[in-house]
Parts: C-alpha cells; structure tokens; sequence
C-alpha cells in the first residue's frame, strides 16, 4: 500500500502538478494540506479512483484525505479549534489523518500559543479515539524542524519558530504515544528537506527544512520512503515536495 503526504499550497493552483502526479506516482492514500478551497475539485480525482474527504472553508488553510482504497468514518474537528487544519477516515485497513499545524509566526505572537494550543488538543483527542496498536498514521505539515540536521543552518533559525523546545516537544509527546517518525531515505545532501522558500536559489542550494512528516504506529510497517524533490522543481510546483512511503498491511 502506498501513502503519502503533500503540502500543495493551493489546489486549485497545483491542479495541473497534481493529477499527473497521481497518475505517476499512483499513490492508494494522498493526506493534502494547504487546498485554499471551500470547494475541493472532486470530479478531477474522480477519474482516477479517488474518493475525497475534505475539510475547507476558503483561501486559507484546508485538508483533504484522497483514497482509492475506502473512506468511512470521516471527521474533521479538533476540539476547540474550528479551523479546517485536521480531516481523519478509515482509509482500508489504515486510519489516517492528514494535519496542518497552524506556523506559529513568532515568537511571542499570539499564533504561537495558539500552535502550542493546537498540537495539545491533537494530542488529547489521538489519545481519546486511538490505541497505538491502531494501524494509523498521522501525516501532513507540522510546521516543526524536530531535529537540528532538519534546517538547512540551524543558526539561521535562533530566535524564530519551527525549532524551539516547546514545538519539538509537542512533537515528542505523538511520538511518545506510540507514532514512529517515518524519516524518509537520503535526499540531495543527505538531508531529506521537504520545503523550501520560493526565494530565488533556494532549492538550487538545498536550503530547505523538514518540516512534513508521516507518523505512524509500530503495526504498520515501513517497506520504503522517499520525498519526491521532483514534483518540487519547475513552473508551478509547490514550496512543499510530497513525502511517499511504501507500507506492508
């Protein structure tokens, strides 16, 4: 079974990356982040097998859980939180969550409490719906560097969000709840970035972050990951390249 996750930073906009990636790549699951749409372009996926889950509300933020495979048991509420950043359904035999945590801005910005806020409520409701024994995963944009080796400089980074303790903790305490950080093999420099800024020369350089991941419990097992810079390069692609992972169920 293959899974994977992609920040694509408008839908509508990456349209025209996105259905020939599917075809492509022929992903069973695809968790979408950043769609920027109240209304998802379902009949274009359609075609290609895919059923649709999707949480959205306009220009901003916006999920979506795309399955070739099943979809039941949709939801798409955090409590306390109502921004369209979290959708969750059985996808088969694997529950999946396609999650994009709010950026946090600045420090001291109220965006970054609210950050915090949010990965908490996560947190709580994984662990009031989930057992780790669960086939399921936990993918999309955490707007978090959890490592050092995960930004590009890390110097580049003191004194502004995605690498302080208190994100990474949040972080940790998914992983301490029973989720594997699925780490995708060696990408260019043997760092496997996930993003970089549109800003000219940034991903020639490979000044990127890791900062989209796959989670998941220990009963599902990895057979390969891999981040497709390629979907990242030309006209039109994302800030964010796709994560795709290779599971045996």
């Amino acid at each position: 079974m293959r899974i994977a996750t992609w920040n694509v930073n408008s839908v509508g906009a990456r349209l025209p990356r996105l259905v020939p990636w599917l075809e492509e790549t022929s992903p069973d699951v695809v968790a979408l982040q950043e769609t920027k749409t109240a209304t998802f372009p379902v009949a274009e996926v359609a075609g290609l097998g895919y059923e649709v889950a999707h949480s959205g509300d306009g220009r901003w933020n916006g999920v979506a859980i795309l399955s070739r495979v099943g979809l039941a048991d949709v939801e798409n509420e955090l409590a306390g939180h109502p921004e369209p950043r979290l959708v969750s359904a059985q996808c088969g035999p694997l529950h999946v969550h396609s999650l994009y945590v709010p950026n946090g801005r600045a420090l001291g910005d109220p965006h970054y409490d609210y950050k915090l806020a949010w990965f908490a409520s996560l947190s709580e409701q994984l662990a009031s719906r989930h057992t780790p024994d669960q086939p399921l995963v936990l993918m999309g944009d955490l707007n978090v560097a959890l490592h050092d080796e995960d930004v590009w400089d890390r110097s580049v980074f003191d004194g502004s969000t995605h690498v302080t303790e208190p994100e990474r903790a949040a972080v940790r305490r998914l992983l301490d709840w029973g989720l594997v950080d699925v780490e995708a093999r060696p990408g260019k420099g043997d760092r496997a970035f996930t993003y970089w800024d549109y800003r000219a020369g940034m991903m020639h350089k490979n000044l990127g972050m890791r900062i989209d991941y796959v989670l998941a419990t220990a009963s599902v097992p990895v057979v390969d990951a891999y981040v497709d810079r390629e979907a990242r390069k030309g006209k039109g692609a994302s800030d964010h390249a796709p994560v795709v992972v290779d599971v045996d169920l």
